[in-house]
């Protein structure tokens, strides 16, 4: 992984030399772990103009199930507690004669921008924008390989829930059982808070599990992921409880079914990402649900669970090869509930099979 974190840094400092920066400090969480390996919390990597330092609180300590830092990095940990790692990395480029430093401006806060200049005033600082971000969008097959561990693992998590008693027991209750399950089957952590919806709830984008219990004739709405070597995936799906689905589930379920599969089926090399967003959203839209829709069909996923590209309607770009995105759509009725469905899919060419379908749970309308 050593040349494979070198290479992502040389790719990086090409795009600072070309800006003219001789220098550039990395300070978001998942930018320094892309660019240097399992890191402690706080930690910033200094891009210098003579040396490459991950500048930490403090000393690192043993974290086999995290990994650790690239060791062709030199790590420098600051002398005293309570320091702030990314003014000290200013600090370190002034001393290695850098005359300009990229900052990730989206990142930092005022407050830290401020201490930086004040540290290094001979500095000028810019902005380095999003330029690891877009460097992260395209993964490699090690990182594809984590996704799909990750998504094999949500999967098992969702299957194991779906053979237990489910009416009666409450959103939250079924939330903790999922995350716990993930945990049991060699994840990391959640990717993200787990959302379970019954009843009026179901459908809804973002829900936050209450103490409502599962009842008979519910839809049961579950959306969630598993963080595997850092890198977390998605799954979404919609069941019915304890009978047979009412006239208006099976009709409501199989349009957010047809518009995910045409989603699922824009997928390619070269596609815009405000079409992918198109073919989902037509399909719902031409049923008269056009209001209430979400504001965007999916989204990347990597070190974040929401990451670039996203696949909405005023979406610039085209997807790539080897772009791991979701595909979730959905309709909410408020007061009945309503519907998502959501998988994790790796962009491929035609020639290779097209889109790789990460999430492979059965999104035939269950009746639990």
């Amino acid at each position: 992984m050593s040349e494979v974190y070198a290479t992502r840094r040389a790719q990086l400092r090409d795009r600072c030399n070309a800006a003219g920066t001789a220098a550039a400090l990395i300070s978001r969480p998942a930018n320094v772990r892309y660019l240097a390996g399992a890191a402690p919390q706080g930690s910033v990597l200094l891009l210098g103009k003579s040396e490459d330092l991950l500048v930490c609180a403090g000393p690192l300590d043993d974290r086999p199930t995290e990994g650790r830092p690239d060791e062709a990095l030199t790590v420098h940990v600051l002398p005293s507690p309570g320091g702030d790692c990314a003014v000290t990395a200013a600090g370190l480029a002034a001393a290695q004669g850098a005359e300009s430093l990229a900052v990730e401006e989206h990142h930092l806060t005022v407050a830290r921008h401020r201490a930086l200049t004040s540290v290094a005033p001979a500095l000028r600082l810019a902005d380095l924008g999003g330029a690891v971000e877009q460097l992260r969008v395209v993964k490699d097959e090690e990182e594809i390989s984590c996704l799909r561990i990750g998504a094999e693992i949500a999967d098992q998590a969702l299957g194991e829930l779906l053979e237990s008693i489910l009416v009666g027991r409450t959103e939250r209750h079924l939330a903790l059982e999922l995350e716990r399950r993930l945990v049991d089957h060699g994840a990391d952590g959640p990717a993200f808070a787990t959302s379970v919806a019954t009843g009026p709830n179901s459908g809804r984008r973002g829900h936050r599990p209450t103490d409502r219990r599962v009842e008979e004739g519910d839809f049961l709405s579950v959306c969630l992921g598993a963080t595997y070597r850092g890198y977390r995936c998605e799954i979404g799906r919609t069941f019915v409880i304890g009978t047979s689905p009412a006239d208006w589930q099976i009709e409501l379920y199989d349009l957010v079914f047809a518009a995910q599969r045409a989603g699922r089926e824009s997928l390619a090399p070269g596609a815009a990402y405000r079409d992918v967003d198109r073919a989902a959203r037509q399909v719902l839209g031409s049923a008269g649900y056009a209001e209430a829709l979400p504001p965007l069909t999916g989204h990347g996923v990597g070190l974040e669970i929401d990451e670039d590209p996203q696949l909405a309607p005023a979406a610039m770009g085209k997807l790539d090869a080897c772009v791991p995105v979701t595909v979730e759509p959905g309709v909410h009725l408020p007061g009945r509930g309503g519907v998502r469905i959501d998988d994790t899919l790796v962009v491929r060419p035609e020639a290779d099979g097209g889109p790789e379908l990460l999430t492979i749970t059965t999104k035939e309308l269950l009746a639990l």
